[in-house]
């Protein structure tokens, strides 16, 4: 019996998604659970597993085709582990499968020749069905399981095809070559030319001086991985916690536009942008005003990972009311980030140096970022944006004002 292999039911914010790879082809076996195509949206990749043993009967969308919610993809027909078996072993006596069954499951019955002829070529005697009377393994069974482990690699899926990467090219050569932009980093693209061309979009600048948090941080970042079963204590926790405290005090911050109204937002869901090979990811952090340190710091570190293996999910990427990215982990002094609508700002980081600042009439060396907060002035006015930001550099500036409060 036939089984339909359908694309799975997108959310209202996907439309459609893109057949990005196909892991198996047609012929081929499928294990229960296992991957056999990848569906690309705007936001994530989805892996789209076998549910039940079989082979690959026929693709109907093939890569690059566009796909709705549940559109078939494909069939998978009956069949299963037995056709990763090569035709020689199929051919042996079916009535032999009751046999084999019934042989003792941690020890088969080998024939002398039989043994040796396993042992030589690695194969363990316990995987092998026996053909021969009361299940006995003969030399021909384990001849059929050399060449099906021959075999075997041909069965095995590719792994997932890689995003293009950008080309290397030698010195002198004059050659080009075009690669198709991926969907979600066309999704990105336009977003972002969108948000420069629908909003009223200005930053503000501030710098903060890290030597509090950085105290904290190398005093207690031993004890805390320790406390939190491996978790380590960042800078970016720091910063999710003084921005829902900031953001408490400045709900337009919070908010956005819909229409001709303005939503305010009892809660702060903090996008953390992280850049992956496929483009730009924003996860969110739901309710982070509610979340620990360690609960915020082991989020986005499951985040991070995620994004590298790209198992996002659209739930988690969906959604946010703020967000705040970090390009100084690349090496960043300063930019000017674009607001991901309908958010109504965004906050940046910056790389940390030592520079030389004026502190009660003295010169001092202090660790020193900048700060960058890019907002929508149909919204937020000028006075609530730096605001907002100067309360994030006090709090950051002295810690213990996030734990009073003040």
């Amino acid at each position: 019996m036939a089984i339909e292999i359908k694309a799975p039911t997108f959310p209202e914010s996907v439309a459609d998604g893109t057949v990005a790879t196909w892991h198996k082809k047609p012929g081929d076996a499928v294990k229960r659970d296992e991957l056999i195509v990848d569906i690309e949206t705007d936001k994530v990749v989805i892996e789209v597993l076998a549910e039940a043993d079989g082979v690959l009967a026929e693709i109907i969308k093939n890569e690059g085709d566009t796909v709705l919610s549940n559109e078939l993809l494909g069939m998978l027909g009956e069949g299963g582990a037995a056709a990763a078996a090569p035709a020689a072993a199929q051919a042996a006596a079916p009535a032999a499968a009751p046999a084999a069954s019934a042989a003792a499951a941690d020890d088969q019955i080998l024939s002398p020749a039989a043994r040796k002829l396993a042992e030589e070529n690695g194969i363990d005697p316990n995987s092998i069905a026996g053909t021969g009377k009361g299940g006995r393994v003969t030399k021909e069974d384990v001849v059929a399981a050399v060449e099906a482990k021959k075999n075997a690699p041909a069965a095995v899926a590719k792994p997932a095809a890689a995003p293009a990467a950008a080309p290397v090219f030698a010195a002198g050569d004059r050659v080009e070559k075009r690669v198709p932009m991926t969907r979600l980093r066309a999704k990105v693209a336009e977003r972002l030319v969108e948000a420069q061309s629908t909003m009223a979009m200005l930053t503000t600048f501030n710098e903060v001086d890290m030597t509090e948090v950085m105290a904290l941080r190398s005093k207690y970042k031993d004890l805390f991985e320790k406390s939190h079963n491996g978790v380590r204590l960042g800078f970016m926790s720091f910063f999710v916690k003084a921005a829902t405290e900031a953001l408490k005090r400045f709900p337009a911050v919070n908010a956005s536009i819909d229409g001709s109204d303005i939503v305010y937002h009892g809660y702060s869901d903090i996008g953390v942008a992280v850049s992956s090979d496929r483009g730009l990811v924003v996860p969110v952090l739901r309710n982070a005003e509610l979340m620990s340190l360690a609960e915020i710091e082991g989020g986005i570190a499951n985040f991070g990972k995620k994004a590298r293996d790209g198992k996002l999910s659209i739930e988690e990427m969906t959604g946010g009311t703020f967000t705040i990215t970090n390009g100084g982990t690349f090496g960043s002094m300063m930019s000017t980030p674009i607001v991901n609508p309908p958010q109504a700002a965004i906050l940046g980081m910056h790389n940390i140096l030592q520079r030389p600042m004026a502190i009660n009439g003295q010169v001092v060396i202090r660790p020193m970022m900048y700060l960058a907060l890019s907002y929508d002035h149909r919204l937020i006015d000028g006075k609530e944006a730096v605001s907002f930001l100067v309360t994030i550099k006090n709090l950051l500036e002295d810690p213990a004002r996030l734990l009073l409060d003040i």
